[in-house]
């Protein structure tokens, strides 16, 4: 989509070389996202390029705090390309105002980006994000979570955040399948 092609050329400058597999990833949920275009219309790209995105933040030259939904937001932030909804979605992807909490984090996460208006356009990037392995692959969001906690352990910021925020993880991704099995969409 040409609409797009700014933010997947700035994914991939940012992710390819030092992060290649964190760059299969994010094809993989561009990809999903992609798919979930007719259940969003002038939105489409939008989710798409949030999905390309939503990872930049673990870029070497980008990451300052540690907690790349913040480092990603603030870098898309200062870009004219890159719509605000574009980078409140990167910045509060796959609920990360929970893990902000845990890093003490989140009243800076939520005074510099507001959690977008759109809860479905919300949920359809938590669905991308967390059916996507990080090799680019689909999978279930228990798989993905399960994956997520063997590779960071349950006692790591990043397991404590990820059993906190499973429930609401799964919920999204079932409210989405099911908008798009009523709209004829396979996942």
């Amino acid at each position: 989509m040409a609409g797009t092609a700014w933010a997947y050329e700035m994914a991939e400058t940012l992710l390819a070389g030092p992060l290649p597999r964190r760059w299969a990833h994010s094809q993989g949920v561009a990809a999903r996202a992609r798919a979930l275009a007719p259940l969003f219309g002038d939105e489409a790209e939008l989710l798409e390029a949030a999905a390309i995105l939503h990872d930049i933040g673990y870029a070497p030259e980008l990451a300052s705090t540690g907690f790349h939904p913040l480092d990603g937001g603030r870098y898309l932030h200062a870009r004219p390309e890159a719509d605000d909804r574009i980078t409140r979605l990167v910045a509060h992807h796959s609920f990360a105002a929970l893990e902000a909490e845990e890093r003490g984090l989140r009243p800076a996460l939520e005074a510099e980006f507001p959690l977008l208006e759109n809860p479905q356009l919300v949920e359809a990037l938590v669905c991308c994000d967390m059916t996507t392995t990080p090799d680019g692959l689909p999978t279930s969001s228990r798989e993905r979570i399960a994956e997520i906690r063997s590779r960071y352990g349950d006692d790591s910021i990043v397991g404590r955040f990820i059993r906190r925020a499973e429930p609401h993880i799964h919920e999204a991704v079932d409210r989405t399948h099911e908008r798009a099995t009523a709209a004829g969409i396979r996942l």
